[in-house]
């Protein structure tokens, strides 16, 4: 049989090998550090055997997939050492992942002190060696043989499976666990790791099944990786908006009030306001949007029109019964029905359209607790939501200029390198979780990858991402912990128009049917806001701060030229304090530094004398001394052009 490799040489063998045992005929060298191989393009495990024609490539820790077994087997490392010092505990799943890999477990809750027992057990693990070997059984065997080893969730697994299936094992010597992934050869080739955190999760992620602590781990083929991967992960956290927007009192949770219902503090809110404001002026002003503003719910024979109540009740606030209620309702998951209703409060002419409708909208939606996170997953949230009532030769036009605004907007907050783009489209597996036939999934897919093509930005296409009612365009952003999560939508919708009996009247008085888009062009406010602290360590663009200006006279005795300078900032609209304590001048920088606001201003005699400020700032530190009327022009056209300044590294010489 030939194998052609990586690099388009052919070997020949006259007899079957494992993929392991080609490795070592190219190298000692690439044997030891091989972790899986591709065969035709398919991951598989190192004992593979081959035994035809085939392209191979020996993926090592330097490779994605690689990498990914490594982790894998790590996870079942640390599986075995967990049941070494807990043998209480229950397996659950334990799956590598983008960032490293965690095993779920019956357990009690595990603290730092725990995992650092579990690491020192998983290298006494590593260093014995053991070879990990795989076995299957048939399926009531493989039943009864976790049974017996009384893994009640390893169990379940398997009895999801089909009645024919076999099932495959990893045994290590003293334990043994269900497995159907690739593998390294031995504990040895686990050898840079770290236990990150604990936490509880969900069985299945369902918030109504078993309570279970999940490990979460990393590990890399070298100890370099690993350091480095840690100093980010340390700035992750020092950038993690869940702890910095606490401190900047921009948001707060109360167990009372609920999960996902986050508190914005008056900090935060004056972050948003100023987004929102923003967003608005630009859409009504300059992009043709008439603004509207809708109800927070609706009765269900709302949703049963769009939809949304066959294909969304479980992710709605539903209020009633049915069963014993006369009248139904339910909170809003989004608000396209509501704006149809005020596209069709008047007739419209084809030379209407397109029919811009935006709202600043507040929705909910059923989130599982234990997806809450901060600001980026919550129950009640609000949104830049806009509904474009189309002729269907306006629907690629319409389309860029969606696209357009949204990147604008991302681009003018500094966002746009930190962004992907994904064409989400159904999943043609699962039909009846979507509205229309395959040749309207075709089209409108085929008309989103093209505005996305002529863009000219890379994209990636997700089936099963989709709408239920159309596809997307979805413009990605990952957090500081590399968690995705979509910030801006743009969907193509030509079949509910159908559904709400809406038309326009054409060129020959005959009434047709218009297509709609649903986009955002900033997205979720509370989601974005959480992205700006991560993206600017709080530090803010200053036309963003909540607290622009912050005046520091130097003793009581320039208070009165201090609130003067106070007083002409905020006549000039700019977001000013005077911070009067009685406090040296020194502690009082050190306070504004901290609350990241962008500009202090130090008065003292001189200043006062001069009808000038002294200048410092998060950006270059010193400024040096201006005029109170050039600082204000300065500061007002930053403000007024969204300026995002640079902020350069400081020493700080007021300790």
């Amino acid at each position: 049989m030939k194998i052609t490799l990586k690099d388009g040489s052919v070997r020949e063998y006259d007899a079957p090998k494992s993929v392991y045992e080609i490795a070592a005929d190219i190298s000692e060298r690439l044997a030891r550090a091989a972790c899986a191989g591709e065969v035709n393009g398919e991951r598989k495990d190192l004992r593979t055997v081959i035994d035809s024609d085939c392209e191979l490539s020996i993926l090592t820790a330097n490779d994605k997939g690689g990498l990914t077994v490594l982790r894998h087997t790590a996870s079942h490392v640390m599986a075995e050492a967990v049941k070494r010092l807990f043998p209480e505990a229950k397996l659950a799943i334990g799956p590598a992942i983008d960032e490293g890999f965690y095993y779920d477990f019956e357990a009690e809750p595990f603290s730092r002190e725990d995992l650092d027992k579990i690491e020192a057990e998983m290298k006494k693990i590593i260093k014995e060696g053991k070879e990990l070997k795989r076995f299957t059984l048939p399926r009531d065997e493989a039943i009864q043989y976790m049974k017996e080893r009384q893994e009640p969730y390893k169990v379940e697994l398997i009895e999801d499976l089909p009645a024919d299936a076999e099932i495959s094992f990893r045994d290590q010597g003293d334990f043994v666990d269900l497995c159907a992934g690739e593998h390294l050869m031995s504990t040895k080739g686990v050898k840079a790791f770290k236990l990150i955190s604990s936490s509880m999760a969900y069985w299945r992620g369902d918030e109504h099944k078993a309570r279970l602590q999940r490990i979460y781990g990393t590990a890399f083929g070298k100890k370099e990786e690993l350091k480095e991967y840690l100093a980010q992960l340390e700035e992750a956290k020092k950038r993690d908006h869940n702890r910095l927007g606490r401190e900047m009192e921009l948001f707060a949770t109360v167990d009372v009030i609920g999960q996902g219902l986050p508190l914005l503090l008056p900090n935060g809110v004056k972050v948003i306001m100023k987004l929102q404001r923003w967003i608005e002026d630009l859409e009504d002003r300059e992009w043709g949007y008439v603004r509207t503003k809708t109800p927070l719910m609706a009765k269900s024979d709302l949703y049963k029109i769009s939809g949304h109540w066959d294909h969304y009740r479980d992710g709605m606030f539903v209020l009633g019964d049915e069963e014993t209620d006369k009248e139904v309702f339910a909170l809003r998951p989004m608000t396209c029905p509501f704006q149809y209703y005020v596209y069709k409060n008047a007739q419209r002419s084809y030379r209407d359209l397109p029919y811009r409708m935006g709202e600043t909208s507040t929705l909910f939606r059923k989130e599982d607790s234990g997806e809450m996170h901060g600001l980026t997953r919550v129950r009640q949230f609000t949104i830049s939501e806009g509904h474009n009532v189309i002729r269907p030769d306006q629907a690629e036009e319409e389309l860029k200029n969606c696209f357009e605004l949204a990147y604008y907007i991302l681009s003018t907050l500094g966002l746009q390198d930190d962004i992907t783009f994904r064409l989400s489209k159904w999943d043609p597996e699962n039909k009846e979780k979507y509205l229309g036939d395959e040749a309207y999934w075709n089209k409108t897919q085929a008309a989103l990858r093209d505005v996305l093509v002529e863009k000219g930005v890379p994209f990636v296409e997700a089936d099963g991402e989709a709408a239920f009612y159309g596809p997307k365009i979805d413009i990605q952003a990952k957090n500081v912990y590399g968690k995705e999560d979509t910030m801006v939508t743009i969907q193509l919708d030509c079949e509910i128009a159908e559904k709400f009996d809406m038309y326009y009247i054409d060129k020959n008085g005959e009434k047709v049917r218009p297509y709609i888009i649903h986009r955002t062009s900033l997205g979720c406010y509370e989601r974005t806001l959480a992205w700006l602290i991560e993206k600017y360590a709080g530090r803010f663009p200053t036309w963003l701060c909540p607290e622009q200006v912050r005046v520091l006279p130097i003793s009581d005795k320039y208070e009165e030229y201090a609130q003067k300078v106070r007083k002409e900032l905020f006549e000039n609209g700019i977001d000013v304090t005077c911070d009067s304590r009685s406090e040296k001048i020194g502690y009082k920088i050190r306070e504004a530094r901290l609350a990241k606001v962008p500009y202090m201003l130090v008065v003292g005699a001189k200043e006062a004398e001069d009808g000038t400020v002294s200048v410092r700032s998060c950006y270059e530190g010193d400024e040096g001394v201006k005029p109170l009327d050039t600082f204000i022009e300065q500061i007002c056209k930053e403000i007024r052009t969204k300026e995002i300044r640079e902020i350069k590294p400081q020493e700080d010489n007021n300790k």
